[in-house]
């Protein structure tokens, strides 16, 4: 196995610091582990896509504008 070094805020390292009994790395480990499953679907998924960057931007525009629609409308 190999090793990597993490940059994590002062604050945190301090917090995890105060739980010793925890294995930091291992954590770091599964949570890697679980991300890369979801991004190796997600590119499985995206591959066949017909859906272009132009296309994915004008869509997220219609459904942010949607969305804000339904929150004004709700408040």
């Amino acid at each position: 196995m190999v090793s990597i070094t993490l940059s994590v805020p002062e604050e945190l390292k301090k917090e995890m610091d105060a739980i010793s009994y925890v294995n930091w790395s291992a954590i770091a480990r599964e949570a890697i582990m679980e991300r890369m499953a979801i991004l190796k679907k997600m590119d499985q998924l995206l591959s066949k896509s017909k859906l272009t960057e132009k296309d994915a931007l004008e869509l997220g525009k219609k459904v942010k504008k949607a969305v804000s629609r339904r929150l004004i409308e709700g408040a």
